[in-house]
């Protein structure tokens, strides 16, 4: 939850104060300076107000909005990215450019009423959107328009799922929980031997996918961890959905439930950053704090002769952020030894992009499956 939960924006508004709660899954800051605004205003200048750190409450319609926003985004994207003299500073350069952008495009503001309806010409029905992501409403509160695009987007991902060939079915992301649409390690999850088909742990289920795909290929009892409420509610639907529940068990935990498996899995987020906001802890992981986790405590909970899965990319090693020997290294420390790794190369369309400012990393990234043995065992 983020910390600003109690925020509050303040506006005038003719000739009266105003306040109304801040709404913000980001975490952004409550912007101090407002403004109102409407179709009046054209785009040069409400990119160089947002620039500035005004933010624009919108009074007019909700589609000019999002015309609106769209300008906005196109005058950010014209500029050029700097020049890096590295991978990693490149990366830097990178992250500093999309969080002023998303700082940028989130200072224009929309109303939401009690009961999340858009006192706005045209505006859609959100209501069913904003209690997936919020929860209960029951006051007024102001949003930014790009959030509320993101909740948006994340209903009707939620509503049409994400088809999951290794899974023979779909999965239901919900608003805040990573979406599995990197099937390439879904692929290595589904071809690996299994050391046993009766018990395994997925430790930071998430949506579920990975305990789903190993109940699909005959485990028998898969017990799936997850830290984040929001991710347990996710993948407790999606497991039932796809009739598993009586195969799968979550628990509520921080990495490891209590036992031994003879199989344990886990895809912790593959970059070592700081996330900028809560909804980047999936892609973001500061210190390889949930790698090492994982690693360190892998040995006393795997059963004599299981492997522990590991399921991660070397982009952080193409951007100089991580090296291989690092990696091994952490294996040797905490008593592991390597069985066989599994590679496959993404095929999602940034891989290809050669006008992406990360292209020559993400063209050369590899995704192994690392099968890892206590040593011995």
């Amino acid at each position: 939850m983020p910390d600003n939960i109690n925020a509050v924006v303040t506006w005038t508004e003719a000739g009266e104060s105003r306040y109304a709660r801040w709404r913000t899954e980001g975490g952004a800051p409550a912007p101090r300076r407002v403004v109102i605004a409407d179709d009046r205003l054209r785009a040069d200048a409400a990119y160089r107000l947002a620039s500035e750190g005004t933010a624009l409450l919108w009074r007019g319609d909700f589609q000019n909005a999002r015309q609106l926003l769209q300008a906005m985004a196109r005058r950010i994207d014209r500029k050029p990215c700097k020049a890096a003299a590295s991978p990693t500073e490149a990366f830097h350069f990178y992250r500093q450019a999309q969080s002023q952008r998303a700082r940028t495009l989130g200072m224009l503001l929309l109303p939401l009423e009690a009961d999340y309806s858009i006192p706005l010409r045209r505006a859609p029905n959100v209501k069913v959107a904003c209690a997936e992501a919020y929860g209960v409403g029951g006051e007024p509160s102001i949003v930014s328009l790009r959030e509320l695009l993101g909740v948006i987007g994340a209903h009707e991902w939620r509503k049409k799922g994400v088809d999951i060939p290794a899974l023979g079915g779909r999965i239901h992301p919900h608003y805040g929980v990573f979406s599995p649409v990197r099937g390439e390690y879904l692929n290595l999850i589904n071809e690996a031997p299994l050391p046993s088909s009766k018990l395994a742990f997925d430790i930071g289920t998430g949506t579920g996918v990975l305990a789903a795909v190993l109940a699909r290929r005959g485990v028998g009892h898969v017990i799936a961890t997850d830290q984040d409420p929001r991710a347990l509610a996710c993948a407790r639907e999606n497991i039932k959905r796809l009739g598993l529940a009586g195969r799968v068990e979550l628990v509520e935990a921080d990495l490891f439930p209590q036992g031994r498996a003879p199989l344990i899995v886990c895809n912790p987020p593959w970059l070592p950053a700081r996330a900028n906001s809560p909804l980047e802890h999936a892609i973001y992981d500061p210190d390889s704090r949930m790698v090492l986790g994982f690693l360190n405590g892998l040995a006393v909970h795997l059963e004599p002769g299981g492997e522990g899965w590991l399921i991660l990319s070397d982009l952080a090693e193409h951007l100089g952020l991580r090296s291989r020997e690092w990696l091994l290294a952490a294996f040797d420390r905490a008593g592991l030894e390597v069985v066989e790794r599994m590679d496959t190369r993404p095929t999602h369309p940034r891989a290809s992009d050669a006008s992406d400012p990360l292209h020559a990393a993400r063209a050369a990234e590899v995704t192994s499956l690392w099968r890892l043995a206590a040593r011995n065992a």
